[in-house]
């Protein structure tokens, strides 16, 4: 692994910690060379699916993209990293246990709303917003009032299972 700092290709392992219940492994490295630490995370690259975008064009699956969407909603927002990797990790197993070759775009932008709506109401409307490519103020202000009923639905649950 090289060196983010220096380029040198010669660390160590300081810490390794399984995430996503076990699916995935942070590991935090020490660069030899310059003593500077920096984190990477190894994963299952198992996925061959297909998305079927909104033009009805297919292209490969990419993490890559996932995590950038997600980091692009959470931006300025008391998300971490190891947070945005375990959000990948669930959607990915869920693709896996729901889908067989293919997913559509819009599936896809559905699971990853479900998870930034329980991490981050604000990244999450961001993300819609993007997503759901808003028109004017009114469907904003239409998804916002949907936000609030969920949450209000979720807390008369969490009520009910408390008596």
């Amino acid at each position: 692994m090289r060196c983010p700092y220096c380029g040198e290709d010669n660390d160590k392992v300081v810490d390794s910690r399984a995430m996503n219940e076990g699916r995935s492994i942070r590991r935090r490295r020490e660069c030899l060379a310059c003593n500077r630490r920096f984190t990477t995370y190894e994963h299952v690259d198992n996925i061959a699916v297909m998305v079927i975008k909104r033009d009805q064009r297919r292209e490969p699956y990419s993490r890559e993209k996932l995590v950038e969407g997600v980091r692009v909603a959470c931006r300025k927002r008391p998300v971490s990293e190891e947070q945005v990797e375990e959000i990948a990790g669930r959607i990915e197993m869920k693709i896996n246990s729901r889908f067989e070759k293919e997913i559509e775009s819009g599936a896809l932008g559905d699971l990853v709303m479900e998870e930034l709506r329980k991490l981050d109401q604000v990244a999450y409307v961001r993300f819609a917003s993007v997503y759901r490519q808003f028109k004017d103020v009114n469907q904003f202000i239409d998804e916002l009032k949907g936000l609030l009923d969920m949450e209000a639905r979720d807390l008369n649950e969490l009520r009910k299972m408390q008596k």
